[in-house]
């Protein structure tokens, strides 16, 4: 069991909280919020009720982005350090006073600290060696073909620990089921990053322009 009654997370999402490992510093634990699963659960419609509150844990769903095959299948295989150039590990499921929390690596700045999200560093501007790295994260994504929800850029964390920046998706791996069902398929598989990929860029260019309009009313442009 693992103690955070007197931690204090370094990141909040809409449904988790992230921790520091506090015996194991390179490694990071996220754990749901107290009462997020009835909450959201009761927000449902009541058809989707009938599907139970376990699709909606953001730990269940993240272990199971990291179960495709786009993953699972390079584990231990001989390109398996393309996967990590742009993803953290995950290392499963530990038990801690606040609830089950998976147990990732923690992905830092070269002075150890936690990284910053995508959305910190375009609130200061697009910068060149930004731009790069925002490219080599979205080819990445059509080497690997790693299938993820729209790619938001608070779910994208910059670390510069090996002396360039580099982006890592450290929220929003899988896709919901029937884009699963179509991913099977090589070229749609293909279509769907690049549509991915291009909404992201949108995006992008929406938080830089200041969001002035609602983001339902650009994303599908």
């Amino acid at each position: 069991m693992i103690d955070l009654s007197q931690a204090e997370p370094f990141a909040s999402g809409a449904n988790r909280l992230c921790f520091r490992h506090p015996e194991q510093p390179g490694q990071c634990l996220k754990v749901l919020k107290p009462g997020i699963l009835n909450q959201r659960y009761q927000h449902q419609p009541r058809l989707k009720r009938l599907l139970g509150r376990q699709r909606l844990d953001d730990n269940r769903q993240e272990q199971q982005g990291y179960e495709q095959p786009a993953i699972a299948g390079r584990i231990a295989g001989p390109d398996e350090a393309l996967l990590w150039r742009h993803l953290p590990r995950l290392y499963g499921t530990v038990q801690t006073t606040l609830g089950p929390a998976n147990l990732s690596d923690l992905i830092t700045d070269s002075n150890g600290e936690p990284g910053r999200t995508l959305e910190f560093y375009l609130r200061q501007g697009l910068t060149d060696e930004l731009s790069q790295a925002i490219e080599q994260f979205c080819q990445w994504l059509l080497d690997t073909e790693i299938q993820s929800r729209n790619l938001l850029p608070h779910n994208l964390v910059l670390s510069n620990r090996s002396g360039r920046p580099e982006l890592f998706l450290v929220d929003g791996l899988g896709a919901p089921m029937v884009q699963r069902l179509l991913a099977r398929h090589p070229t749609l598989r293909q279509r769907a990053i690049q549509r991915k990929i291009r909404r992201f860029h949108r995006r992008i260019q929406w938080e830089l322009g200041g969001r002035r309009e609602p983001w339902e009313s650009v994303q599908n442009r």
